[in-house]
């Protein structure tokens, strides 16, 4: 099964996508990941990231070292350009079955982005439910 989510971020955003359950059973892995302007019109240098664990503040900088990022995107719309699907690097395939956590940051226009998760669905036994939450628990591999 495939869940989709969708939606825009403002600039310095950070944004919870509920994927927990009662028994931790259900696990998600990425599958598609995608950005777009908010204002085809303006100017934007959007990065989105994906972390397993809420960060305290809106990173910076894409930092592959960090074990709870598990996806990154970036998005350019320049004055010269029509339509950029930009990069997008799924880092880890892992599988989660504890909230994700999206983060924006806009170095251009201060603008929103608009962004798109594909998740799939699977289904976990007690052992793979038990490291998984650890693992999103405790922000490592």
């Amino acid at each position: 099964m495939i869940k989709t989510f969708k939606g825009q971020m403002a600039d310095g955003g950070i944004e919870r996508i509920r994927l927990s359950t009662n028994n931790g059973l259900i696990g998600y892995k990425i599958k598609k990941f995608e950005l777009i302007a908010y204002d085809p019109n303006v100017e934007a240098e959007s990065m989105v990231l994906i972390f397993t664990v809420k960060p305290e503040s809106v990173p910076t900088v894409i930092n592959f070292d960090n074990p709870t990022l598990i996806a990154a995107a970036l998005y350019d719309l320049s004055a010269s350009q029509s339509y950029n699907p930009g990069t997008v690097m799924i880092i880890d395939n892992v599988t989660v079955n504890q909230d994700i956590y999206l983060t924006h940051l806009e170095s251009k226009a201060s603008s929103p982005v608009n962004y798109y998760v594909e998740l799939e669905q699977v289904k976990l036994d007690l052992s793979e439910a038990t490291v998984a939450t650890l693992k999103d628990m405790r922000g490592t591999k």
